[in-house]
């Protein structure tokens, strides 16, 4: 057996002997650790704490004072150190009020003896006790640690290093009986230091991961107990201005300590490259806490890695159990520093490579001096067992302990995989990596946005070809693109990202960002190093040739460390690049595995993790338009619709921004390895849902840019780049943070001379975002007489810059304080320097920390003071801001865009508006109606109607006000406040006035029928009284059904008989008679037979020629001989349009006739007649100066409508007469009548009869009612959900032009584009019908069940009253009945005419009641039966029915049709003058026969990029002078009054529509799509697809 083997074993034995000696103490420990969890408020449970819990705005984030409670310690100790604040490790505990009160039960001084007090043994009483002592700072961080998840543990050994703290190397498991190594945790910390270069003289710069450092380590460790802190002299030695080791004289420490007790900490000395460094290397140092006697495990770990020991030994004599350690480590030949707390012996060498030095009666420098030297003497000592340098990752070799990546399968599995990507970028040249393993993202994706920037600004005089040129050339890009093979890299990425557990692509995505870092840091450090010394040589150059060629050369590595960049943002990029290429060619990549859709939603789960997601494309200058939103749909898919508050911030290059915000949020912004934020990035913050309630919102989204007058774009970089990103920027944020670094007042002015330009586009396009500046590194920050002074400079300065913006935007402002609301006092904060002291030893100030969580405050409370955004809404915010931003008028375009997005969605909310007050006036309406038809109410005032709407009124106002008021765009909805509110104005009153008119209708209608129905109510009580007499005489043959039944049938052929006779028999209507009596009337008389069916022909003309006498035109400049006027195209089509319209107008007259109650009338035909001819009258008022018609035009057209309403007259009169010929009116009420005889002759009381007498009447008005009812509820269900007609008229337009694309009908497109209203009206009663059938069963039936029921209740409860009503009064029959019919006035119609004449005599009110409760469910049910689709619509009026319901609502607005395409105006109001007409999207010119003149070329081109054009236009046919589109309204009269805004947006559904359907269009114009309006080739590749998608994009 060889010495190592004995050695080991006893190593082994003393181990076991060891844990056996702390099993005992091990179950008092185990007791205090779980009393420190429970003072602490935290869970003895691994992964408690979770750092997106942590990371989450919540009421403690926001406290910045340092004292707490100790359950509060926990969460203050972790906000203070994300912020960078090294004071987290000295808050003091708020002391509970038991505690406190505990002084005044002291004993008084005057009773105790001094001597006693001060040098006697104090009496327990008055002692404090252990579990009274304050919570040591290490414990407070290792309960964290402990309880932290594998992030929150990484977040904090990162922050720890920035605070310049410890960290935790060796930690014992307070869980299990191991060691842990987190080398996990060192995984993302960067070191940077300055070293002299020995051979000239010259500093160099370095920066490394941490994990990756190979330095000289010197281990410092104790035995047993000393006098003196060896983590104190640790300090002295690495950085006498800073405890980078906690100590027992730190603020805050305490004598009892948990949790340290064998926890090794390691920290680095890094040079800073002067003469003053205590080191000139870079070296480690590592403390072991606690008796090393007890840890032999951490000792033989640490030992063996050391290059040199440093024992703190006390007095010890050779019996002491320590003594045999100190002789091995002694007999070892690495060198061994011994520190003596006891003997005062100086710096003495003792053996080689041995060392003591005495500590005692020395002063604290010379200690530190003599063991810097020792430790200088010792690195240099030559030892084949010492190691030359230590590395972290070389801890993880040693088997008797655990490593935390290891054992955690995620973090294991997820390093796995990021280690199989980046192995494939090994031995690969950095700068062409990208071009290797990201083709989509290179030239092809700069070349795409090259030609998309060209693209909204065209040259030429064909706009509609430059456009279709390069958007072909686009496509050319995509397809090259989507042709380009997917690296294996990527493949990998997604396959990790598809298939992994959250948790487990959260690792993923660490490790991956974690080994690119190591892998590109290098040869980026070395890059930028060669770009600093090339910039230092340019500032010293005197010679212009020389600075030239310096120039060319850091253009040359500027594009390097472009290329060289290789992080996890190029990954999205280029997967963002990978999905626009598939969706524009709408299909997978193919080598593409999964569904190019499912993309965006890796990006959604990354941005939900905590990642950022690039939204600028910094080396492109570019947004991706499809990509961004597409993941922000993801995002709202997956969280909702979110409220969110925008958060930005600009500022120059390397000023500390994403330090800053990284601080402030605990994001995780790029701040290390060299490389510095490119374009701009967006992060999700989330709120705490204790927070929520008070700021109002679910997320932050924090935007970081890149920094203005970028140094790595020098040599490309433009001013229009820096103005550009200021007013993306700034225009997305709802405030923004203006970083300004230092007091250099040029760069000052250069950067506030662009923010307060972009203010004032956001002024003019009516945003108001917030901003703050944030002034950093300022020297004084607390001296407020110099904070005045720059204060005031400022404002000086802001207000000079307002002024030269303002002659740059041609905007009238004096001062910052006329383009935002702005205080200089409040919106202007001054941070200190960030680090306390010089780097790279020097922590981080806490006063800069304490600025950073004041700002904060600042924010939150800007927040809960915002309305902010959904998330929706930013998703096409960015789209509108971008797209305006490539338009060379932004202003313009922006403000057109915002106005048009902030009006529709007005719209939608007007229409809601306007719904709700007819809704609420529909069911006021039928209410008075019952009671109408009941005779309860004679007259209708429109005072009455309005009183009764004041309720819904209010409550409208109100909701308009809250919009008007709370939405985030009020300062955009603020011009249109008061028009809108005038709109409700006029839309209440004309619903009243309808409401009212239809109301009058009713009383007219029931005067009209009163004698109809004196006779039929005369003849039913005749038969009563018959049926009566004939059964007192059949009483004794009750039971016989055969004597009964054919009595019956004899007695009731013969009063049929009777009826007959005493009915004066019906005439056939003839309404071709009656209309040309009612023509002849007039003096319209005609000859010629043939007239009556050529009328019926004028819907299919195409040329009114003969129906038009031309007028002779007025002398002028161009018409000198005053030609006589001849018809265009237009003057045909637009007679078409009042031939249609008027035909509609006249059917929907008849309709609310309701011939179906009140039957035909002639004077029907009088009015219609009357109708006509103010329609033609009207018409031939504005053509008068060019034409007029000729008088039979009048009798042929009213012929044709007659034509077309005939059915609808004659059907609804064969209705009424079904409802009202007494014959047939008696056949249908036979059973009824058959029942009340037998019940007679059976004896039955006279209750009884008149029971089911009152029960059958009410079946028709039960039937009516719930059909009516169920008619307004559906209409209202329709009006939510159906997704066509809910929303605004956009909506509705949408999905009419999907259903025209799906039929492909070109009649039915002809329809639409030249009468809208009648096709809008023909849509929505198909949608309705569809809806009600789709739907009957789940919804309709249900809703007529549930009406029915309340019938039901409604009745019941009214027999009840009135039975109440008539004992309490001791009345009889007819009080009953008159209480009843009351109660059921406004629900019914059903009055106590209805039993006029009807025998009440010795009728028992009780008995009546419960003949009623008893009949009434069996009536109830028989209604219910008959339910069905079928008989919805049939039991209906016209005007009750829910499509006319809705037409009603829907149609009445705008309907003015653009001059040029024919677009129709998308205004809600039928007059919303002053508003001009508008339509967000124009069509094709050529959709509308509009041409060259002298040619039969069609028009191919937009209004919106005519208008933009140097093109020209002629306003009429006759026009002898052309006009340019961009001056289209100096036309005139219909031109005039449209809004016609430049616009290269535009939808690929016209140009699918023309290219379908160009042979039709052409034979319908006889005009051909050629020449100078010949079809681009671009329009030909749109699919229907692309059409209907395009609708849902822009629409």
């Amino acid at each position: 057996m060889d010495n190592n083997t004995t050695t080991k074993d006893k190593t082994e034995r003393h181990r076991a002997d060891t844990a056996k000696d702390l099993r005992t103490e091990g179950k008092d420990v185990g007791k205090e650790v779980e009393k420190i969890f429970q003072r602490l408020n935290l869970e003895v449970k691994r992964n408690k704490l979770r750092a997106s819990d942590v990371l989450q705005i919540t009421a403690n984030s926001l406290q910045s004072h340092g004292s707490c409670t100790e359950e509060e310690l926990v969460n203050m100790f972790l906000q203070k150190l994300l912020m960078m604040n090294y004071k987290a490790r000295s808050i003091s505990v708020t002391k509970h009020h038991k505690q406190k009160q505990q002084k005044a039960q002291q004993p008084s001084a005057s009773n105790v003896d001094a001597f006693s007090a001060l040098f006697g043994k104090t009496s327990t009483s008055y002692t404090r006790q252990s579990n009274t002592d304050p919570i040591h700072p290490m414990d407070v961080q290792m309960a964290v640690f402990h309880c932290a998840d594998g992030f929150l543990k990484q977040m904090m050994v990162t922050k720890l290093s920035q605070c310049r703290y410890a960290l935790p190397l060796l930690v014992p498991d307070i869980f299990r009986d191991q060691i842990e190594f987190p080398l996990w945790t060192f995984r993302e910390i960067n070191q940077s230091w300055k070293i002299i270069n020995k051979n000239n003289k010259d500093i160099i710069s370095q920066i490394q991961l941490i994990y990756k450092a190979e330095t000289p380590m010197v281990f410092f460790f104790r035995f047993g107990s000393v006098s003196s802190s060896k983590s104190e002299l640790m300090n002295k030695l690495i950085n006498e201005k800073h405890d980078t080791f906690f100590h027992r004289n730190c603020p805050g420490s305490s004598r009892t300590r948990v949790l340290m007790d064998g926890v090794v900490e390691i920290a680095w000395f890094c040079p800073s490259g002067t003469y003053d460094d205590k080191f000139t290397e870079r070296v480690a140092f590592c403390n072991l806490h606690g008796d090393a006697g007890h840890h032999d495990e951490q000792m033989h770990i640490m030992t063996k890695m050391a290059s040199v020991k440093v024992a703190v030994l006390p007095q010890l004599d050779r019996n002491d159990k320590s003594a045999e350690k100190i002789q091995k480590l002694y007999e070892d030949r690495k060198p061994l520093i011994c520190l003596l707390p006891d003997d005062d012996s100086p710096y003495t060498e003792v053996g080689i490579g041995k060392y003591k030095i005495g500590l005692k009666g020395r002063g604290q420098a010379d200690i530190s001096k003599d063991l810097r030297e020792a430790i200088t003497d010792s690195l240099s000592f030559p030892s084949s067992e010492s190691p030359s340098t230590f590395r972290l990752e070389n801890v993880a070799k040693h088997t008797d302990i655990r490593v935390d990546q290891e054992y955690v399968d995620d973090c294991r599995i997820g390093r796995e995989r990021a280690q199989e990507m980046v192995k494939l970028l090994e031995k690969k040249d950095l700068t062409k990596i990208k071009e290797l393993f990201l083709p989509c993202q290179g030239k092809l994706w700069h070349q795409w946005c090259q030609k998309n920037k060209e693209l909204h600004r065209p040259q030429g005089d064909d706009p509609e070809m430059e456009i279709s040129k390069k958007k072909t050339e686009m496509v050319k890009v995509r397809e090259l693109q989507h042709k380009s093979d997917i690296s294996k890299f990527i493949h990998l990425f997604v396959e990790q990202m598809n298939s992994g557990a959250a948790n487990e692509s959260k690792f993923f995505l660490k490790w991956l960002r974690i080994l690119l870092d190591e892998y590109t840091s290098v040869d980026l450090s070395r890059l930028r190093h060669e770009y600093d010394e090339k910039w230092s040589n340019i500032k010293l150059k005197d010679n212009l040739d020389k600075i030239e060629t310096l120039n060319l050369e850091l253009v040359e590595l500027s594009k390097k460390l472009q290329a060289a960049a290789f992080g996890l943002e190029h990954i999205l990029r280029e997967i963002g690049q990978i999905y626009e290429s598939c969706s524009s060619m709408k299909k997978n990549k193919k080598d593409l595995k999964i569904d190019y859709r499912s993309l965006p939603g890796l990006a959604a789960e990354m941005m939900i993790s905590g990642f950022p997601l690039e939204l600028m494309d910094g080396d492109a200058g570019h947004v991706p338009q499809d990509w961004v939103p597409a993941v922000l749909g993801e995002l709202i898919w997956k969280l909702g619709d979110q409220r969110v508050f925008v958060l930005s911030i600009l500022g120059i290059q390397s000023s500390g921004k994403s330090t800053m915000l990284n601080a402030m949020f605990g994001l995780q912004f790029a701040v290390s390895s060299g490389r510095c934020t490119r374009g701009a990035f967006m992060q999700l913050v989330k709120v705490s849902d204790e927070m929520k309630k008070q700021m109002n919102f679910d997320y932050i989204l924090v935007v970081d840019t890149e920094g203005l007058r970028s140094q790595e774009l020098a040599g490309t970089s433009t001013r229009h780049h820096d103005n550009e990103l200021a007013t993306f920027v700034i225009g997305l944020g709802n405030l923004t943070l203006i970083n300004i670094y230092g007091e250099n007042p040029t760069e000052m002015q250069d950067i506030l001379q662009i923010v307060v330009q972009a203010f004032m586009r956001m002024k003019e396009v009516r945003l108001s975002p917030s901003c703050v500046f944030v002034h950093q590194n300022v020297s004084d920050v607390t001296a407020e007489k110099n904070t005045m002074e720059a204060r005031r400079n400022l404002q000086k300065t802001l207000d000079k810059m307002t002024k030269l913006a303002a002659e740059d935007e041609v905007c009238n402002a004096e001062c910052f304080s006329d383009v935002i609301q702005f205080d200089v006092q409040k919106d202007v904060k001054y941070f200190a320097q960030l680090w306390e002291g010089s780097p790279p030893m020097a922590p981080p100030n806490p006063s800069y920390c304490e600025n950073v969580q004041d700002l904060k405050k600042t924010i939150i409370s800007c927040v809960s003071k915002s309305k902010g955004m959904m998330l929706t809404h930013i998703k096409d915010h960015i789209q509108n801001l971008w797209n305006a931003l490539l338009n060379e008028r932004f202003v313009f375009s922006f403000k057109n865009a915002l106005e048009i997005t902030t009006y529709r969605k007005l719209e939608t909310e007007y229409s809601k508006w306007t719904w709700s007050l007819r809704k609420a006036m529909l069911e006021i309406e039928n209410r008075l109606q019952n009671k109408i038809q009941n005779g309860a109410i004679n007259a209708v005032e429109e005072r009455d109607l309005q009183e009764k709407l004041n309720v819904k009124s209010t409550e409208v106002k109100k909701c308009m006000s809250e919009f008007f008021e709370k939405d985030s765009k009020d300062n955009i909805l603020i011009q249109w406040k008061h028009s809108f509110e005038i709109k409700i104005s006029h839309i209440q009153e004309n619903i009243v006035r309808e409401t009212k008119s239809k109301l009058n209708e009713v009383l007219q209608q029931r005067d009209l029928k009163k004698k109809i129905d004196a006779q039929r109510t005369q003849n039913e009580n005749a038969l009563l009284e018959k049926a009566k007499d004939l059964a007192l005489t059949l009483k004794h043959q009750a039971n016989n059904e055969t004597i009964l039944q054919r009595e019956f049938d004899s007695f009731w052929e013969k009063c049929v008989d009777e009826i007959k006779k005493d009915t004066p028999q019906g005439t056939d209507l003839d309404i071709l008679k009656d209309t040309i009596e009612v023509l002849g009337d007039a003096n319209e008389s005609f000859t010629d037979p043939s007239m009556k069916n050529k009328g019926c022909n004028i819907f299919m003309m195409s040329d009114y020629s003969e129906y038009v006498q031309t007028q002779k035109q007025k002398r002028s400049l161009t018409n000198p001989l005053g030609h006589i006027y001849s018809l265009s195209k237009d003057d045909h089509t637009q007679i078409k349009t009042l031939i249609s319209d008027t035909a509609e107008e006249a059917t929907k007259n008849i309709k609310s006739k309701n011939i179906a109650k009140m039957g035909y009338n002639k004077s029907y035909i009088q009015e219609l007649s009357g109708l006509i001819k103010a329609k033609l009258t009207d018409y031939e008022e504005r053509q008068k100066e060019k034409y007029v018609f000729k008088k039979h035009f009048f009798s042929d057209l009213v012929l044709a409508i007659l034509h077309t309403v005939k059915t609808i007259i004659m059907g609804e009169d064969n209705i009424f007469k079904r409802a009202n010929d007494p014959v047939q009116y008696f056949a249908r009420k036979r059973r009824e009548y058959y029942s009340i005889f037998q019940k007679y002759c059976q004896g039955a009381t006279s209750a009884t009869i008149i029971g089911e007498i009152i029960c059958n009447k009410l079946k028709e008005p039960i039937e009516q009612s719930v059909y009516k009812k169920t008619a307004r509820d559906v209409a209202d269900e329709i009006k939510a959900n159906c997704e066509s007609l809910s929303g605004n008229r956009s909506n509705l337009e949408k999905r009419i032009l999907k259903t025209l694309a799906e039929k492909k009908d070109f009649g039915a497109y002809q329809t639409y584009i030249h009468n809208p209203k009648s096709h809008f009206q023909s849509f929505i009663r198909e949608e309705v019908k569809q809806y009600i059938t789709d739907h009957f069963n789940t919804s309709v039936r249900p809703k007529m069940s549930d009406d029915l029921k309340q019938k039901e209740k409604r009745i019941i409860e009214a027999v009840n009253r009135a039975t109440e009503e008539a004992n309490k009064h001791h009345g009889d029959a007819d009080l009953w009945l008159k209480t009843f019919t009351e109660k059921l006035s406004d629900v019914l119609e059903f009055s106590e005419n209805d039993l006029k004449g009807v025998s009440r005599d010795d009728v028992d009110v009780n008995h009546l009641k419960e003949v009623m409760i008893k009949e009434i469910p069996s009536i109830i049910s028989d209604i219910g039966k008959k339910f069905s689709t079928e008989s919805f619509p049939s039991k209906l009026d016209y005007k009750d029915r829910p499509d006319e319901i809705l037409i009603e609502h829907l149609c009445k607005c705008c309907w003015v049709q653009c001059p040029f395409c024919k677009a129709i105006c998308t205004n809600t109001a039928e007059d919303h003058d002053p508003q001009p007409h508008s339509v967000p999207f124009h069509r094709i010119n050529g959709l509308n026969g509009w041409h060259y003149r002298g040619t039969e070329d069609l028009c191919a081109g937009f209004c919106t990029t005519l208008v933009s054009s140097n093109l020209s236009f002629y306003p009429s046919y006759d026009s002898k002078k052309s006009i340019k589109y961009k001056d289209y309204k100096t036309a005139g009269g219909d031109y005039a009054k449209w809004s016609i805004t430049s616009d290269f947006t535009q939808l690929s559904y016209w140009k699918w529509v023309v290219c379908r359907f160009q042979k039709d269009l052409e034979n319908y114009h006889k005009l051909k799509f050629q020449g100078h309006g010949e079809i681009p080739s671009e329009w030909r590749r749109h699919t229907k697809l692309d059409a209907i998608e395009s609708l849902d994009k822009y629409i």
